[in-house]
């Protein structure tokens, strides 16, 4: 058996910490600690953002992708509306973003995670924040939003839309929109999910209709504006 080597991250350390292949370098009471310390400085940062809309997309998206600017574009209208911009904080459509964000003067948020071999937070975060935890990280990009806007991407953005499929489906959040943005890449996944998962009796037909497929900035702007209920308080609409 190979000796047990040091921990890339604070995530695998806590994950693998009962294994023979990582060495345990914090006792479970600092875990807690510090898992306590990520939460508190989330709250701290982010508790006074007003509205906000999350927005996911693949880091792999280069700058000149016709991706790039509709999730600038998108972001920036978002921003011209009053929401803030919450994402990831990495390149790609994270940074575009972002930068859409600081094109409209809204406040634009990076919660960047700590990984191996990945860079800072990208130069359009004007406000920004590292995770050690996938799971701490994960309550802020939910706790402070309006609704989830997802680009295509892979692991990480299917986990994070999954992610909140599931908080919505469990009732943990309500009246919390998914929009996914471009048909020609979401389509062929609600598709099977309608087909398969829900045929298969895995999920229910209102699981399904919680992901709104949006190929324009309107029906997304229409989407995210109908939720009233997610507004922070004291900023929900008056009466006219």
């Amino acid at each position: 058996m190979p000796e047990p080597r040091h921990p890339t991250s604070l995530d695998e350390e806590l994950l693998e910490a009962e294994s023979y292949a990582i060495l345990s370098e914090l006792t479970d009471a600092q875990r807690l600690l510090r898992i306590q310390d990520e939460l508190r400085a989330g709250f701290a940062r982010l508790s006074h953002i007003g509205k906000a809309v999350s927005v996911f997309g693949s880091a792999r998206t280069p700058r000149d992708h016709p991706r790039y600017a509709a999730a600038r574009n998108l972001a920036r209208r978002l921003g011209e509306e009053g929401y803030a911009i919450i994402t990831g904080g990495g390149p790609g459509i994270m940074e575009a973003a972002n930068r859409g964000a600081r094109d409209a003067g809204a406040p634009s948020i990076g919660l960047g995670i700590d990984l191996p071999h990945e860079r800072s937070l990208n130069e359009y975060v004007e406000v920004g924040l590292t995770f050690h935890y996938f799971f701490t990280r994960k309550v802020m990009f939910v706790r402070y939003a309006s609704g989830f806007v997802v680009y295509p991407g892979g692991f990480g953005t299917l986990d994070e839309l999954f992610e909140a499929a599931t908080l919505r489906q469990t009732q943990k959040i309500r009246y919390f929109p998914i929009v996914l943005a471009g048909s020609d890449y979401w389509s062929g996944l609600v598709d099977w999910l309608r087909s398969t998962v829900e045929a298969d009796g895995n999920v229910g037909p209102a699981d399904v209709r919680s992901l709104v497929v949006a190929d324009t900035v309107e029906d997304v702007l229409e989407t995210v504006e109908a939720v009233e209920h997610r507004r922070p308080r004291g900023q929900r609409r008056r009466a006219a």
